[in-house]
């Protein structure tokens, strides 16, 4: 079951206070764009769900499948590269972003079993919706840290 994700921003700095269930954490910009480097910056955490979920994806098969994996070590990083056949060019100035993943399998493992591993790596739940359309739904409310968020919301006002 998935847990309500809370960010909460308490003063003009960019440093932001991250719940999750039990686990508590925080993000924040680097000290060259105004932030003071507290944390993680949100691209940071979002390479981090996707080589977590890499890992846990890759694990999850190898054990139901028996194969001598002992470790998965997975280095990503993320930058905006120039798309020569952009549809979107004009609205994004012509860039997209490009997320690089490198995966390494220590084990003794089959060129077989590597590819499939590969394979499966990109099924992973987070390179999957990373890749899809993406549908996000914002909408102003007023809350308190802490109190549940409605699992379906209404649908957004016409005005």
């Amino acid at each position: 079951m998935s847990r309500n994700v809370e960010v909460t921003s308490r003063s003009s700095e960019y440093l932001q206070s991250i719940s999750i269930g039990p686990h508590q954490f925080q993000a924040d910009e680097p000290v060259e764009v105004g932030g003071r480097d507290s944390g993680p910056n949100p691209y940071e955490l979002l390479l981090a769900a996707l080589g977590s979920c890499t890992g846990m994806t890759i694990r999850m098969y190898s054990e139901r499948k028996r194969l001598p994996l002992e470790s998965v070590h997975v280095r990503l990083t993320q930058g905006r590269i120039h798309a020569e056949d952009c549809l979107d060019c004009e609205a994004n100035g012509g860039v997209v972003d490009q997320i690089k993943r490198e995966i390494s399998l220590v084990g003794d493992l089959t060129d077989a079993q590597r590819r499939r591993l590969l394979e499966i790596a990109n099924k992973c739940p987070v390179h999957r919706a990373l890749t899809s359309k993406i549908h996000i739904e914002t909408r102003l409310t007023s809350f308190s840290a802490g109190d549940d968020i409605a699992p379906t919301m209404s649908p957004p006002s016409k005005a």
